[in-house]
């Protein structure tokens, strides 16, 4: 029997399909990986709980676990407690960064309730003059910016507690 340590190192080679350089360990998706029996069970939470890309994920988690050799497998997906972004790995938040997506700054985000904006950072040139583009980017768990400094436009990973 393969064990829970070698699982999780194969849901390392599982990549997220809205942003491809994270794997679902990256994004701290993998709840739990346990054996009942023979089944080997795998429990994710969703980034968002309606997340379109949760269904290929589940897809993804069987096909990677049947090509190691693993077939009777059950992925349970889980709503509670819901993601944060205090999941991403610190891993995560470098790739994402270097992929050119703003990790989140690990704050919530209070501009509604006293209009100040939050401060993100450009990927590309570090600069903090930044504006707000759209509250939704190109997933609904982005924001999107652009860079006063260099100009160009980015994703920011929303932070969410």
């Amino acid at each position: 029997m393969v064990t829970e340590n070698e699982i999780w190192d194969y849901m390392e080679e599982v990549y997220d399909p809205e942003v491809p350089v994270l794997t679902i360990v990256d994004l701290g998706i993998v709840r739990s990986i346990t054996y009942q029996g023979e089944c080997c069970k795998i429990t994710i939470t969703p980034t968002y709980s309606g997340c379109p890309a949760m269904k290929r994920i589940e897809e993804d988690v069987i096909q990677k676990l049947d090509e190691k050799g693993i077939g009777n497998v059950e992925v349970d997906l889980v709503l509670s407690p819901a993601w944060t972004t205090d999941w991403l790995s610190d891993s995560g938040r470098k790739k994402l960064k270097k992929y050119g997506i703003a990790p989140p700054e690990n704050e919530v985000d209070k501009s509604v309730l006293f209009s100040e904006p939050t401060i993100v950072p450009c990927p590309k040139c570090d600069s903090k003059d930044t504006k707000l583009v759209s509250q939704f980017g190109s997933t609904a768990c982005k924001a999107h910016y652009q860079c006063n400094h260099c100009l160009e436009p980015f994703d920011y990973f929303k932070c969410l507690k």
